[in-house]
């Protein structure tokens, strides 16, 4: 039935529920404006997302200087009702013919669905073609959330070194566009205030390859756009830019690689649809607006299937068996190398050695693996680990066989090593069967240290990275009864809740090899802030360890990414549960499964069952490329970006896999995340 199109304004209203359990109405209002038709989505009255003016459809006919030209706008010209769904119906002609564009409409659970539908009725090819999905956030100065790529401008990677990362100011002409499988989580969010409120939009994408793109593997792309009064949300089918430049990829780790002529050839009768979601909603703090947007794409998503994952229990055995091929013992040291047998040995705590972890994890799982060589080795390891040099500012945490010489202190491996350590002292005072009285003297010491030094007026830090001794001052205050620790460990909580949840800026410096926003910079804090809230119970520090913790989740992949020939789809490789790295280093690693039992816990906490469930996907996904010897690679090439092998061509790096890189952590992080699911009494 076609409605009559004078001043009809449909208002969906759509309950929504935000993180912060705040119910707001969100109301999608079709407007008839004399022919043709406008969209308008608002909160509690305020405009937050609208269509462009120009035109609800918009699309390119040709391609000049590295990005699409000769763009061309139409409005609706029909409206009509179906059920639940709005359909806007509308063409464009063209010399060669004419495009036909529908929009559906529906309202689905706190936020609107919208399935977009091109179709080219002319009579020959269209050789050079862009379309596109643009919606308006009336704000010229917003910031941006785009997950695993844009951290509220990436402020700090900008600072250390903006080539390497992507970067973004909200000044009129600066984009952010990159393609959908780079996304972890596929939306795209913009922040704002006005008129001392602050407000938050979000497009979410269904990612898919896009019908007749000019190369193999094209995809659509999503981002963000700023102009001089506004800033857009938009998905083009192919075309990338970042940083002020056109048609590049974020390839490698240091620089882009050139990805143009990303138009579409479109054949007669070709029809293309695209599915998406819009949201909007207002925010409660600056620097939360991200936190709805990401628990929506998890419900979008779903993932949380099981069945075609490896178990926690194969997962185990086949680590600990790796664990085992890693032992080295000789005069005056015994431990976990850090490198394949090939390399040169090194004991290297913490970070990307984790020789220490084993010492906790195996007192941990010990009956579950059934091996008395455990403890031996547990004893010994740690009894060398002990054995490092406790100087006025820490501790070396690399250890060298060839020269028995320990050097290389840094706070993110320190933190980290603490941490272990702690843990292991725990356990072994509750089992009895090793001895600790060693391990409690470095212990005591290296915290008598630390605490001291954060709680000099003198303490400041450049990063995140000393948020990793909030946890293990926290188990020195239980274990030895001493306030300095409890109160440097809060201190240090205080200090960067404050410092980073606005996100001004945002967490970053918890990794050796990259200078920028990070997850593994937010798990510190994440893990600091959880620490501080079982310890205190103080609301506050639950909420900031919320926020941290849903930065760290903003990294993992909530959705199967499909993947070109190659080592990853020669294993039928799933993507869902894996984590992004860094905006500098785009690829996926298994790092996420040590901060599993965390989401778990605050799912505990915050009452969220799909936690719980994503952190039992996170574990086991990880699981999957665990080869007969119990080892996996490092870095999954789930996007066009690589950091190993043959990096000439940025068309043939998605879907590859290095598996040269397999340092300890790797193995170790499996067996201490697991130690903490025993622990905590959860079973997969």
């Amino acid at each position: 039935m076609k409605l009559n199109k004078k001043f009809i304004c449909f208002q969906i209203l759509i309950a929504s529920v935000a993180w912060s359990g705040l119910i707001h109405a969100q109301k999608l209002n079709i407007i008839s404006r004399g022919e043709t038709y406008l969209i308008h989505i608002k909160n509690d009255g305020n405009l937050n997302i609208s269509s462009p003016e120009e035109g609800l459809w918009s699309i390119a006919t040709d391609w000049q200087q590295d990005w699409p030209a000769k763009w061309h706008h139409t409005q609706p010209i029909s409206l009509k009702e179906s059920g639940d769904w709005k359909i806007l119906n509308g063409k464009l002609e063209l010399p060669q013919g004419e495009w036909h564009f529908r929009d559906a409409y529906k309202q689905e659970d706190g936020r609107v669905r919208c399935i977009r539908r091109f179709e080219w009725k002319g009579k020959e090819t269209l050789d050079k073609v862009t379309l596109s999905v643009r919606w308006k956030v009336p704000s010229g100065n917003t910031a941006a959330f785009l997950p695993g790529i844009l951290y509220y401008g990436n402020p700090s990677g900008e600072k250390n070194g903006s080539e390497r990362v992507p970067v973004f100011h909200g000044k009129a002409g600066e984009e952010a566009i990159f393609e959908e499988h780079r996304y972890p989580m596929p939306f795209a969010s913009l922040e704002w205030q006005d008129q001392g409120s602050i407000r938050n939009a979000a497009l979410h994408v269904m990612p898919s390859p896009v019908p007749g793109g000019n190369h193999f593997d094209q995809w659509w792309s999503l981002g963000i756009k700023a102009n001089a009064n506004d800033t857009e949300l938009l998905m083009l089918s192919g075309p990338i830019a970042y940083n002020g430049k056109k048609s590049v990829a974020k390839a490698l780790q240091r620089e882009p690689l050139k990805y143009g002529d990303t138009y579409l050839k479109v054949k007669p009768g070709t029809v293309i649809e695209k599915t998406f979601y819009l949201e909007s909603y207002p925010v409660k703090t600056k620097g939360s607006g991200f936190q709805r947007a990401l628990y929506t794409s998890i419900d979008i998503f779903k993932p949380f299937y099981t069945e075609d994952l490896p178990t926690y229990e194969e997962i185990i055995k086949s680590k600990y068996q790796f664990t085992k091929s890693r032992w080295i013992e000789g005069k005056g040291y015994a431990g976990f190398n850090m490198y394949p047998e090939f390399a040169k040995q090194r004991i290297v705590l913490g970070w990307a050695g984790q020789s220490e972890a084993p010492t906790y994890a195996l007192q941990v799982l010990a009956d579950r693996i059934g091996d008395e060589n455990i403890w031996d080795m547990v004893q010994r390891s740690l009894d060398h680990i002990c054995t490092a040099p406790i100087g006025e500012s820490g501790f070396p945490v690399r250890y060298e066989v060839e020269t028995n010489q320990w050097h290389s202190p840094d706070p993110v491996s320190e933190g980290q090593a603490l941490n272990s350590i702690a843990l292991a002292i725990r356990a072994g005072r509750k089992n009895k069967k090793v001895e600790v009285a060693n391990w409690e003297t470095f212990l005591k010491k290296a915290s008598e240290i630390h605490a001291k030094r954060i709680l000099s007026n003198s303490w400041n830090p450049r990063n995140t990275a000393e948020a990793f001794y909030i946890s293990p001052l926290l188990i020195a205050f239980q274990l030895f009864n001493d306030e300095t620790f409890k109160k440097a460990a809060l201190k240090a909580t205080d200090y960067y809740g404050n410092r980073h949840v606005s996100m001004d800026e945002p967490y970053w410096g918890g990794t050796l090899d990259a200078t920028c926003e990070d997850k593994e910079g937010a798990w510190g804090a994440f893990q600091g802030f959880l620490a501080a809230y079982e310890m205190t119970k103080k609301q506050k520090y639950l909420d900031w360890a919320k926020h941290a913790g849903d930065v760290v989740l903003s990294y993992t992949v909530v959705w199967d990414i499909p993947l070109p020939a190659g080592r990853m789809a020669d294993h039928f490789f799933k993507t869902r549960g894996w984590t992004g790295v860094s905006p500098q280093n785009q690829h996926l690693d298994v790092y996420g499964v040590l901060i599993t039992p965390s989401i778990y816990r605050l799912g505990e906490l915050t009452e969220n069952e799909s936690l719980k469930r994503l952190a039992e996907v996170m574990y086991r996904s990880c699981g999957q490329i665990i080869d007969p010897f119990g080892s996996q690679g490092e870095q999954i090439q789930q996007t066009n970006f690589a950091q190993h092998g043959d990096m000439s061509d940025v068309f043939k790096l998605r879907g590859g896999y290095s598996e040269s890189w397999t340092v300890f952590w790797i193995t170790a992080h499996f067996l201490h995340a697991a130690a903490q699911f025993e622990e905590m009494g959860v079973r997969f």
